[in-house]
């Protein structure tokens, strides 16, 4: 139990680093990813107004009709589309990436990739 909870504190300290350096703005918002076994989640962030201006998850309702389980790579490309699209419809085109401490790789980087498909830029 406590190598789970090591794990945890590693990847948050990793987080809170990038943090220091990725502030999302008006002009580039944040694209935060949460990942967790059964299901990912993302949102775009102006942090300077503390604001969310888009999200989108696998609980989403629209999302979830279309996917059978939300903790694989085909569903992270789905909610990748969705925040794109949902990015658009706000005006935003240009986003700063925040990987909240996981590794660029499965999941976090098939949403990364499918955001950037659908014209989001970052």
């Amino acid at each position: 139990m406590d190598h789970i909870k090591e794990k945890l504190r590693k990847r948050t300290r990793r987080h809170l680093r990038v943090r220091r350096k990725v502030v999302g703005s008006s002009e580039r918002p944040r694209l935060n990813v949460y990942r967790s076994l059964k299901h990912i989640y993302c949102q775009i962030i102006d942090d300077i107004e503390g604001k969310t201006l888009a999200a989108a998850s696998t609980q989403s309702p629209d999302i979830r009709s279309q996917i059978r389980y939300g903790g694989n790579v085909k569903a992270a490309e789905i909610v990748g589309k969705k925040i794109a699209e949902e990015a658009m419809k706000k005006g935003v085109t240009k986003v700063v990436f925040d990987k909240g401490g996981y590794k660029y790789h499965g999941r976090i980087k098939a949403l990364a990739e499918s955001a950037r498909k659908h014209n989001l830029i970052f």
